[in-house]
């Protein structure tokens, strides 16, 4: 069995989770979204994934831009995409919203600039 504690709304319900085999058994839910988070938490662990990348023409680690994915990803797949921001130096200006790498992988996850700077 295993305790989660639910983060899709302020409840914050205390979850259990019990893997049958073939099916996972989910109590302490209060609503339908409880039941759906748990699953997924279980059998695909997904992460919005926040990380900075370098400004070119700046010296490591003085400047760097923050960046984001705009939908979850797989746990498993975090190290492989932080290994290829932090390989890409990106040319200033940017603005909030504008897309650094689109369809990561064919995942459907775009990564994203935070904060703009020119």
């Amino acid at each position: 069995m295993k305790e989660l504690t639910c983060i899709v709304c302020p409840i914050g319900c205390q979850l259990s989770v019990e893997d049958s085999g073939e099916n996972l058994s989910v109590t302490g839910n209060k609503c339908q979204r409880g039941l759906v988070y748990a699953k997924e938490e279980i059998l695909a662990p997904k992460r919005i994934v926040t990380a900075t990348c370098k400004i070119e023409g700046e010296e490591c680690c003085v400047r760097r831009i923050p960046v984001k994915t705009d939908l979850p990803l797989l746990k498993e797949k975090i190290p492989i995409l932080l290994e290829d921001l932090y390989k890409i130096k990106v040319k200033l200006p940017v603005k909030t919203g504008d897309i650094l790498i689109a369809n990561w992988m064919e995942q459907g996850i775009n990564i994203v600039v935070t904060r703009s700077i020119s």
